[in-house]
């Protein structure tokens, strides 16, 4: 009989963990090795336990999922990590597979297509959830858009905190007129047509966090 593939699971939501751990505890095939509430928690986990799959939540307090799986990576862990969150939006998707997940899955994904894709991991195969595939998919397919400039991030940065085209001005001792042209590059470069959306779309790719905004 083959032996059973042994799991970690983490997790900051205790019963998340707790359903988890009793779905995989009732199928011979599944093996939990044990539990953590964070990134930390987990590296030292999975240096105890050796793990096949860890199963790694991306949003924790203190070290978030991305930085424990490119840790894992650094340190040559043989542990594949897939991982399962609520969140499939680019900035959550593509730091974790370029960290060096093996597969990404959404928290609402049925019971059997979790089993599956723990197997798949297991054995070292990508498994990504439709919605995430699509993703990713649609952004190899479109171009490469050109990255904003210092500039530019600086103006999308007042406007994120409220700031009018004649206060930005002021704040970067340049023209209203510049300031309206430095906006209309970036939504040429961001794909939208409007201050709000130029905003959304940049905390949304991780071009602007609370701290600047």
């Amino acid at each position: 009989m083959a032996q059973p593939i042994r799991l970690i699971i983490v997790d900051d939501h205790p019963v998340v963990r707790d359903g988890l751990r009793g779905m995989f505890a009732g199928d011979p095939d599944f093996e939990v090795l044990g539990e953590a509430a964070g990134g930390a928690e987990a590296l030292t986990l999975v240096e105890a336990r050796q793990p096949d799959v860890v199963l790694m939540d991306l949003r924790m307090p203190g070290m978030d999922g991305v930085t424990a799986i490119g840790e894992l990576a650094r340190r040559g862990s043989a542990a594949r990590v897939l991982v399962l969150t609520t969140y499939d939006t680019d900035s959550d998707v593509l730091p974790a597979i370029q960290a060096g997940a093996t597969g990404y899955l959404l928290k609402d994904a049925p019971r059997e297509e979790l089993f599956r894709a723990v197997r798949a991991a297991a054995r070292g195969e990508s498994v990504l959830s439709p919605s995430v595939a699509s993703r990713l998919v649609g952004r190899l397919r479109s171009p490469a858009r050109e990255p904003l400039s210092q500039r530019e991030l600086e103006v999308l940065g007042l406007i994120a905190r409220g700031s009018t085209n004649r206060e930005a001005a002021a704040h970067l001792f340049i023209s209203e007129a510049t300031v309206k042209t430095h906006l209309l590059h970036v939504y040429a470069k961001l794909g939208v047509n409007d201050r709000a959306a130029a905003v959304a779309t940049a905390f949304e790719r991780g071009l602007l966090t609370p701290g600047n905004r």
